[in-house]
C-alpha cells in the first residue's frame, strides 16, 4: 500500500525514534524531524485515524502492523539507497539526506534491482 510521503516520513521516524528509545511520544516526533508539536499531532491523528498507529492515555505512540509494515519498507530503502550512495563516494551526511528524497519515489523495480546488485556486490 502506498500512503504519501508525510505520512511515511513520521512513520520511519516513530520506528526509528523506537529503535532508538523504546517509546516515542508526539514531542520526541517534533524534535527529531524539527516540526512544531501541533503539526505532529495533526498528523497523529490522521495515522491513527487510518490505523497506522495507536496512541495510549500517557501519549505514548505505538505503530500497528499495518503502519509497522510501512515504516520497515521505507527504513529498508532509506538505508539500502544510502548504503548505495555512500559506496559511489558520497559522503554519509549527504547521502542520508538524498536517500530520504529518493526512497518516496523509487519505483519498485528499480529498488530490487538495487538490493540485488548491493548484495551481488557483498555491500548488504
Amino acid at each position: 500500500m502506498r500512503i504519501n510521503q508525510s505520512a511515511e516520513d513520521y512513520l520511519e521516524t516513530i520506528l526509528m525514534l523506537t529503535k532508538e528509545t523504546g517509546s516515542v511520544r508526539s514531542i520526541d516526533i517534533a524534535h527529531s524531524l524539527g516540526f512544531s508539536k501541533p503539526s505532529v499531532s495533526v498528523a497523529m491523528k490522521s495515522l491513527r485515524a487510518k490505523d497506522y498507529i495507536t496512541v495510549d492515555p500517557h501519549g505514548y505512540i505505538t505503530l500497528t502492523d499495518s503502519g509497522l509494515q510501512i515504516a520497515q519498507s521505507v527504513y529498508e530503502r532509506h538505508e539500502i539507497l544510502t548504503r548505495l550512495l555512500v559506496h559511489i563516494g558520497v559522503d554519509k551526511e549527504t547521502a542520508k539526506e538524498d536517500s530520504c528524497k529518493i526512497e518516496h519515489d523509487l519505483s519498485q523495480q528499480t529498488f530490487e534491482k538495487l538490493k540485488e546488485f548491493l548484495k551481488k556486490s557483498n555491500l548488504i
